[in-house]
């Protein structure tokens, strides 16, 4: 026996040896069969390891190349047209069947999965808060929108929904006159809406007008310059689904569902992520901030 053989056997054992040692430390329940055929299969690997790396160690100091070669070559070296060792075919079509096996009929499809438990358990759970709280009082409903707010929404609004120094909205100011001239003059498309509102859309004291009439919260009657706004928006700035958002206040269900690109890159979509009675409790605490 060879100084290699004696090596690989050495080290097949120590494998053997240290898998032993790992069940005992960790205290693993031999009388579930299961654990016994994961034990018996991480001994068969360190044997396995061991037999195939000497068979091909050894063909590899004592085979020589034979066959015929191809007429193509590079740099002089060519390549055998023998055929593919059984094994290595075998071996390949093994793996596809059990891959389309696993697939189809194994774990993904077929078997527990802990992502689908939570996500059962997940909607289980909303569902008993909804019915829950189906009805509740506006003084609930902003407390338990702050509760939103606090966990979701605060590590780029702020507690205090002041948008930390301009990085992110700030929900307490509102839409400003000025900013909703901005928006007048050079368009935006936050929520991804296509085609989006194009820059330009009024100018001079129409702009104005719109501006002021939007920045108040789009209360009272319509000045006759916001009806460019009103095709998109509605007639008293209500908003229109998948077309464009509210402008009274803040269309937070919109953006929930959407996202929106804002000053420091683009807030996710947090569709499904709340139950209505969620979504309408964010909805009055956010407006709640304007000051």
């Amino acid at each position: 026996m060879n100084a290699f053989v004696m090596k690989g056997l050495a080290f097949a054992v120590v494998l053997m040896i240290a898998t032993i040692v790992v069940v005992k430390q960790m205290h693993i329940d031999l009388n579930d069969p299961i654990n016994w055929i994961t034990i018996l299969g991480a001994l068969a690997i360190a044997g396995l390891s061991f037999g195939v790396a000497a068979k091909y160690m050894g063909q590899m100091k004592t085979d020589t190349a034979s066959g015929e070669l191809a007429e193509e070559n590079w740099d002089g070296i060519g390549e055998y047209k023998n055929e593919l060792p059984a094994g290595w075919a075998y071996s390949y079509l093994g793996v596809m069947i059990w891959g389309l096996w696993y697939f189809f009929m194994g774990y993904p499809l077929n078997a527990f999965s802990q992502i689908g438990q939570y996500n059962d358990e997940v909607q289980a759970y909303q569902k008993k808060f909804q019915e829950k709280w189906n009805n509740p009082s506006e003084s609930t409903l902003k407390e338990m929108g702050e509760s939103i707010f606090l966990v979701q929404c605060a590590p780029c609004h702020g507690e205090t929904g002041d948008g930390l120094s301009g990085k992110a909205e700030d929900f307490t100011k509102g839409r400003t006159k000025a900013r909703v001239l901005n928006i007048i003059k050079n368009g935006q498309n936050a929520l991804g809406a296509f085609p989006g509102m194009p820059p330009g859309m009024a100018s001079g004291a129409a702009a104005e007008k719109a501006a002021e009439y939007v920045a108040g919260g789009c209360k009272g009657k319509a000045p006759a310059e916001f009806s460019v706004c009103a095709g998109c928006h509605g007639k008293t700035g209500e908003g229109k689904p998948n077309v464009a958002p509210s402008l009274k206040g803040y269309d937070v269900k919109a953006v929930l569902t959407k996202g929106k690109t804002g000053s420091i890159g683009m807030m996710p979509s947090f569709v499904n992520r709340f139950t209505p009675v969620q979504q309408k409790a964010l909805d009055v605490y956010v407006n709640s901030l304007k000051q």
